[in-house]
């Protein structure tokens, strides 16, 4: 049989999949002996029982009794007892961080009677009541499901009519009043009284946490950051300790390092006289830890104290909740903190010098995803602007956008093309989908620690808070700067992430200067400096060599400056847009082969001088070149309005021969589906003059820069292939024209002739495919399309939300390889081309040549590069040392 709950003192740290985060950790603090009120577990294993049986494991409510009995024993009080009640506080605990997502219920056990006994024995009648009133705020708006401003509203309205402005200017008799509307709130909007048994607010509150896993902003955030749906959550029980007795007391969040920037030293939010959701949700602003040590010296020492014990332990930044009672110090909670990019470069880099890692765990710790958040833009110190108000600099980045003043209006915004600043006094676990589509975040309240701070650092938002000069009016959508402007819903903001500034109108933006450094500047930046440490460690450690996929010789040297070592993918119909387009319809409406010659003779310098350049910028490192590969009417004029211009022309008399011969050509080749029809390898059989052309041009190319003293390394690949019959068609043409062009110019070209793996067919038939292809280059995007059998241009927007929600998928195919099918035609033919030829020189480059993830199974299958968009390289090379060190 299974065990359900354990103690606090029967876990530690790594049993996060059974306990969760926060109950491992605390399990892990009561083993080093750090202040944590007692309490036990309920595991992970119980919710997902609870989940999928519709109701709770039988051996559950037994165990919770024993459990809480020692709980009782231990404290010498009983719950919810009417003269001296123990009070519990019920809080989820998933193996991964989700901040705000799911539930917590504080002050569980109070009631009517208990209430009056909590005051006497604290002998503070005010705190009991505003312990009680807290206690039916959570419950009816986490268990009962009663909307939050429905208390909220009430709480207001009441400071209101008393003239203040905190509640904890309230006095005994207003919360008094308060805690009857809030009774009388929950009896109308839930049908029921609040429930007076404290064993009855317990199993519900337990409940209440463990249906949390499934709520809809719960899934959204599982899927923004790809955490897996069927792990669960544990619900940690917890006897409570009390920061709002008074001004002794508190509540505070805290990092061993600033989750902002790296920097070092201690950073936290501190609030006098409160419970640690009130700091959280950012409905006061905070004060420092600084101003903690003036308020409270001794539990500010013994703080400090503590978070160095635990960054030590744990050799990571840490993230902490504390409480203060009457002068005591208690831990709730510690995990590794969420940091933003910036910062997570400079804690590793920190650390290594520290000695609490090396440079290896240092690699591991960061990630090519932080790494592509620091190459965004950021605002030009040279433009004109003008400031607003400031707030604190919560999570680095510059965005642009017009305000908006609620969650829907961003997603609506957002969905029509429109970049937006979602604007709040405070956000909560419900604005997450306005989080997730907005450029930036603004909060008039908060801190570092608020809500708003710790999910938009842990999704890459820009975000600013506690912008106190701003008086923010969500119901009429705008806000006003204190003495000055008024804006309003739609108007452009922007906003600095690293420096707290907001701006009006739009700000002008450069480049970071990690794509500065990269791009060859000197920059004198210590992020920066993080940077380069870290990715030069990652390519000393690193298997996989990272390529480009460029079509031009700007992006290949741009590309050569990020650090590609080849081009893996140059595409060649790209070269033949634009003014070139009349000579593929000369080509195509070209009276026989006399006709197609001079339409080709026409092409090959054009194609020749494309090479040459390529072939300079990447001067010594290999250049696969693909043949044409996509259809020929994507050349032509669309079928519809060359029908009706030659309707037209006919009514009126018109003779044109070209249009009605370029008519009837593209009336011949379109297709009803091309991504089927006549492109790659088949153009190369049909049009053979096509692809002799482009590898003369590529041949000649490659003399040139030989004879120009360069050193030129082309490969030609033939794209679409399914039968190892196609490629040696192609093969040998191609074949003849490298001897006529080693003749012609006595020199001796080693061009390697190669193949794009993007049929399945072709990934089933690779061992014969590799008895001609000296290298193959998955081509993943099409192999996914062909796989999954559905076209990425039309499905995307279609369906693939409805995928995602339901969990078809985890994320896009297309973003990330589904290695489970398209990942298992990929090993398939590794294993069968080098069976055929073991020396066969094998990449990837479809566009999850970049993904991180993708960049990982691609080590792990026996690829020897990747290649990916210029502005890609950076974040792949980091990837491939992370995967040469085991990382996840």
């Amino acid at each position: 049989m299974s065990t359900y709950v354990f103690d606090f003192a029967q876990g530690d740290k790594d049993q996060r999949d059974l306990l969760g985060g926060k109950g491992a950790n605390l399990a892990e603090m009561v083993n080093l002996g750090l202040p944590v009120p007692p309490g036990f577990t309920i595991t992970t294993e119980a919710c997902r029982a609870y989940l999928a049986e519709g109701r709770e494991p039988e051996a559950l409510s037994r165990e919770v009794s024993e459990h809480l009995a020692a709980l009782e024993e231990a404290m010498g009080r009983r719950l919810g007892d009417p003269a001296d009640p123990l009070l519990v506080s019920v809080r989820s605990g998933a193996k991964f961080s989700m901040p705000g997502m799911m539930e917590t219920v504080l002050n569980i056990g109070l009631n009517d009677e208990s209430v009056a006994g909590l005051a006497a024995q604290s002998e503070d009648e005010r705190f009991a009541l505003d312990s009680y009133r807290r206690l039916l705020q959570m419950f009816g708006a986490t268990v009962l499901g009663i909307e939050g401003e429905v208390f909220g509203d009430a709480l207001d309205d009441l400071k209101r009519q008393r003239g203040v402005d905190q509640d904890t200017e309230l006095t005994p008799d207003d919360l008094r009043e308060l805690v009857s509307t809030y009774q009388q709130a929950i009896r109308e909007h839930a049908g029921r009284d609040f429930p007076q048994d404290p064993r009855e607010q317990l199993d519900l509150a337990v409940r209440a946490v463990f249906d949390s896993w499934n709520t809809e902003r719960a899934v959204l955030y599982r899927r923004q950051e790809q955490i897996p749906e069927d792990l669960g959550t544990a619900v940690n029980i917890q006897a409570m300790v009390f920061g709002n007795r008074g001004d002794t007391s508190g509540s505070g969040v805290a990092f061993t390092r600033d989750p902002a920037s790296g920097n070092q030293g201690v950073y936290g939010d501190y609030l006098q006289n409160a419970q640690g959701e009130d700091v959280v949700a950012g409905i006061r602003n905070t004060v420092s830890l600084a101003d903690m040590g003036e308020i409270d010296r001794a539990s500010h020492d013994q703080l400090l104290e503590i978070m160095s014990t635990l960054e030590q332990h744990y050799r990571d930044m840490c993230d902490i909740e504390f409480t203060v009672e009457r002068g005591k110090l208690w831990m709730l909670q510690t995990r590794v903190g969420k940091r933003t990019p910036e910062a997570a470069f400079r804690i590793a880099v920190h650390m290594a010098d520290e000695g609490l890692i090396d440079l290896d765990e240092a690699v591991r710790r960061v990630s090519g995803a932080q790494l592509a958040q620091l190459m965004f833009p950021r605002f030009d110190p040279k433009a004109r602007r003008t400031l607003l108000a400031k707030g604190m600099n919560a999570s680095p980045g510059a965005a642009v956008g017009r305000a908006v003043f609620d969650w829907g209006t961003a997603v609506e915004w957002a969905e029509r093309g429109e970049d937006v600043i979602l604007v709040r006094k405070e956000t909560s676990p419900d604005d997450l989908h306005g989080m997730v589509v907005a450029k930036g975040i603004l909060t008039s309240r908060g801190g570092k620690t608020s809500h708003a701070a710790v999910v938009a650092r842990g999704m890459g938002r820009t975000c600013v808070c506690g912008a106190e000069a701003l008086d923010v009016d969500t119901k009429e959508g705008r806000f006003t700067v204190r003495g000055g402007k008024t804006v309003e819903e739609g108007d452009l903001i922007s906003i600095d992430g690293s420096t707290g500034e907001i701006f009006d109108g739009a700000v002008d933006v450069v480049d970071s200067h990690v794509v500065r450094y990269f791009e060859g500047d000197d920059v004198d930046d210590p992020l920066v400096d993080a940077v380069t440490r870290l990715i030069e460690r990652a390519d000393a450690v690193r298997r996989l060599r990272v390529r480009t996929n460029a079509d031009t010789a700007e992006d290949a040297a741009r590309a050569r400056r990020f650090g590609a070592q080849g081009i893996g993918l140059c595409r060649t119909e790209h070269m033949f847009l634009g003014d070139r387009r009349q000579l593929v319809e000369d080509l195509i409406v070209a009276d026989g082969e006399k006709g197609q010659e001079k339409a080709l003779d026409a092409l090959l310098p054009l194609q020749r001088q494309d090479f040459t350049e390529i072939l300079e910028a990447m001067d010594g490192l290999p250049v696969t070149i693909r043949l044409i590969d996509p259809p020929l009417h994507e050349f032509l004029p669309d079928i519809t309005e060359l029908s009706v211009a030659m309707a037209i022309a006919d009514t009126r008399g018109h003779r044109k021969k070209r249009e009605r011969r370029l008519l009837d050509a593209v009336s011949r080749l379109h297709e009803q589906n091309p991504m089927l029809g006549l492109r790659g390898v088949r153009l190369g059989i049909v049009i053979p003059g096509l692809f002799t052309m482009q590898a003369r041009a590529i041949l000649e190319a490659a003399v040139a820069r030989k004879r120009a003293g360069g050193d030129p390394r082309p490969e030609i690949m033939i794209p679409l292939v399914a039968s190892v019959k196609e490629l040696d068609l192609v093969r040998a043409r191609i074949d003849v024209i490298a001897r006529e062009v080693a003749e012609e110019s006595g020199l001796d070209l080693d061009v390697k002739i190669g193949t794009m793996i993007e049929l399945p067919r072709a990934a089933l038939t690779a061992g014969e495919i590799a008895g001609s292809a000296e290298f193959f280059s998955f081509g993943t995007n099409d192999l996914t399309q062909m796989t999954w059998g559905f076209s990425r241009d039309d499905v995307e927007a279609s369906f693939f939300s409805t995928y995602l929600e339901q969990g078809v998928f985890p994320v896009s195919p297309f973003e990330s390889l589904d290695t489970a099918g398209v990942g298992e035609l990929v090993r398939t033919a590794v294993e069968r081309g080098r069976a055929t030829r073991p020396d066969l020189h094998l990449g990837v480059c479809g566009e999850h040549g970049g993904d991180p993830a993708s960049i990982h199974f691609f080590d792990d299958a026996g690829l020897d590069y990747v290649s990916c968009s210029p502005f890609r390289v950076p974040v792949a090379r980091l990837e491939a040392g992370r995967s040469a060190l085991g990382a996840e």
